[in-house]
């Protein structure tokens, strides 16, 4: 199945040092939607920088059928659709994978 791979930082400045409670609550349904979507699999790898400075950013690679159900599995991310995060999509490809990934 294809891969994609979509990149979020903070809609704000400022979100790292002090995040609202609706901003707090959109991250933690961010966090279970794509928890949910790893146990599923269609998430392969999420993360995020440690900086927490303009530069930090947050990644999901996943798979999708088609680059249309991709976008909206990114635009369906709570965080996304809250405007917590913005986000932008890739069209993306493992060459390598260590063992140590699993297969």
């Amino acid at each position: 199945m294809p891969e994609y791979l979509y990149r979020v930082r903070p809609a704000r400045a400022g979100f790292y040092e002090a995040p609202t409670p609706s901003e707090i609550r959109a991250v933690d349904q961010h966090f279970l939607y794509l928890k949910r979507s790893a146990e599923e699999g269609t998430v392969l790898l999420a993360g995020r920088t440690l900086n927490e400075d303009p530069s930090g950013f947050g990644i999901v690679l996943f798979e999708a059928p088609d680059e249309r159900k991709a976008r909206r599995f990114m635009e369906e991310d709570p965080a996304v659709l809250a405007g917590v995060f913005k986000a932008e999509l890739f069209p993306y490809h493992v060459a390598l994978r260590s063992s140590r990934w699993g297969s």
